[in-house]
C-alpha cells in the first residue's frame, strides 16, 4: 500500500503513465493538484481581492468537475483522462478560491 493511495484512489484506466509508469494519482486529482498548487502560489503574489464575486468564480470553477464526476459515477457516461484533468484544472483553482475566501473569512471575523 502507497501512501498515495490515501488521496486517490488510482484507478490505472483514469490515470497517466509515462514510459510505463502511472502518476500516482489518477488524471482528475493530476489536474486539482496542479492548478491547486499554482493558485496557492500566484495568490501570494497577486492576491484576489475578497468579495462576492470571487467566491462565485471560486464555486462556478468546482462546477464542470462536479458535472463531470458525478455523471461518471452514476453511469450516465464514461470520461476520458484529457476531460478529467481539465476539470481538475478548472476544480483546482476554484477550490483554492473558496478556500482562500473561507479562511479570510474566518480570521478577519473571529480571531
Amino acid at each position: 500500500m502507497s501512501i498515495f493511495d490515501y488521496i486517490c484512489h488510482r484507478r490505472p484506466e483514469r490515470s497517466f503513465f509515462y514510459k510505463g509508469h502511472q502518476f500516482p494519482v489518477c488524471a482528475r486529482c493530476t489536474g486539482f493538484y496542479i492548478s491547486g498548487i499554482a493558485s496557492i502560489i500566484l495568490l501570494k503574489f497577486y492576491p484576489a481581492p475578497y468579495t462576492l464575486n470571487t467566491l462565485i468564480i471560486g464555486i462556478l470553477l468546482l462546477i464542470p468537475c462536479a458535472i463531470d464526476g458525478f455523471s461518471q459515477l452514476f453511469e450516465m457516461r464514461e470520461s476520458n483522462n484529457i476531460l478529467r484533468l481539465i476539470t481538475g484544472l478548472l476544480g483546482g483553482v476554484g477550490l483554492i478560491l473558496v478556500y482562500e475566501m473561507m479562511i479570510n473569512f474566518f480570521v478577519y471575523n473571529f480571531f
